[in-house]
């Protein structure tokens, strides 16, 4: 029988951490210990960036709730998340990583995230941090709060304990999966996917140049629509990256399709094209100059068109068959999407048909996905 940690006999304690001083004793103490619980809560509306409310650290004494909008030197905690000795543990960490890049310009590490623990450890579909503490500790934590206004102050009691019991509970509940893992053959793949997941992050910057490829339906384009297309993702990414504002809020994807698509001489024509008032209030002479930048570009630059995998007459059947051998090399206490999903099966396909290089491995070839990844490779070269 697993035992109780002492956070499962007490309600959370936790600290509002409001001035420079005591962030930095709070994570002076933080740094002493060698696993320590992290968590954010922030707003994105209408922001391409998120917005950081609140900062949660939990080092096994008591929660630090860490106030960004008051605190003015965050250097000792920039260090916490830099210190090589402390691992810092978080779930379902993706948000939580694109929160400190931002913020912070730095990534927690080394980090363990107990989502991934879990899916090493037999849980289906990447369970969720209340389902964890619920199995584990048989404890019900209130969500209700989890979508308030986390950047009004004062912050409520409600909002304050939902956001202490976030990483009150993960610590232990860290500590009891890390002696689980230790029965299992997967430390070191939980280890390698929890480093992955920090280094695609680090290198998951915005490019302006590459935007056009996210746009629903780009593949529909011709080059001479595509170039159009490249250049106006080009700016509404870089107007969106200097207002901070999401981008569809600068311009909506599917009406930037229809500019490119169409070519409208006038703000007139943009409004025809389905494009909000607002829109062509505020961008339609933008949108019309950009269209005839598109004149002065040589033909021979233009893009290629976008060819899609699913258009490869040898899709289908790979597909099926990489299905069914992944299906076979899955060990028993792996959930089969841990080693690879859809995407990745086609990403797999397309590195095989068309790039083939050892500087760009698909995730399937990399760290503890390679064996996997290889004999699935080895299926699509019988094809």
């Amino acid at each position: 029988m697993i035992s109780q940690p002492k956070e499962c006999q007490n309600p959370p304690h936790f600290k509002l951490i409001t001035e420079d001083s005591a962030l930095a004793e709070v994570c002076a103490f933080a740094r002493q210990q060698s696993a320590v619980a992290l968590d954010t809560e922030f707003v994105r509306t209408r922001t391409l960036y998120p917005q950081l409310g609140l900062v949660q650290l939990y080092a096994g004494d008591e929660v630090a709730l860490i106030d960004p909008t008051t605190i003015q030197d965050f250097s000792p905690f920039i260090a916490l998340l830099a210190d090589d000795r402390v691992i810092k543990v978080l779930h379902a960490c993706g948000e939580d990583l694109e929160v400190f890049q931002h913020t912070f310009q730095r990534l927690p590490q080394p980090m363990c995230d107990t989502q991934v623990m879990a899916n090493f450890l037999g849980f289906a579909n990447s369970p969720g941090f209340a389902t964890l503490v619920q199995q584990y500790f048989q404890i019900e934590i209130d969500k209700g709060a989890s979508r308030t206004d986390w950047l009004a102050r004062p912050l409520s009691d409600t909002q304050l304990h939902y956001a202490a019991a976030d990483v009150w509970y993960l610590l232990p509940l860290y500590q009891q999966m890390q002696a689980q893992l230790a029965q299992t053959e997967w430390q070191s793949a939980v280890k390698n996917e929890c480093e992955f997941l920090l280094n695609k992050r680090a290198h998951s910057g915005k490019d302006p140049d590459t935007a056009y490829f996210a746009i629903p339906n780009a593949w529909k384009l011709n080059s001479l629509e595509l170039v159009r297309l490249k250049i106006l993702a080009k700016w509404r990414t870089q107007e969106a990256m200097k207002r901070d504002l999401a981008l569809n809020f600068v311009v909506r994807s599917e009406n930037l399709w229809a500019v490119a698509k169409y070519n409208p001489k006038s703000t007139s024509a943009l409004l025809e094209l389905g494009l909000s008032t607002s829109e062509v209030r505020i961008h339609g002479k933008k949108l019309l100059q950009l269209l005839e930048q598109v004149k002065r570009i040589d033909p021979k630059d233009y893009p290629p068109m976008i060819q899609r995998l699913t258009d490869d007459p040898r899709y289908k059947t790979a597909l099926k068959a990489l299905q069914q051998k992944l299906t076979e090399i899955t060990p028993k206490n792996l959930p089969q999407e841990l080693i690879a999903s859809r995407r990745s099966l086609e990403n797999l396909m397309k590195w095989h048909w068309l790039n083939a290089t050892k500087e760009d491995l698909p995730e399937l070839l990399q760290g503890w996905r390679k064996p996997f990844g290889d004999a699935l490779l080895n299926v699509l070269k019988t094809l």
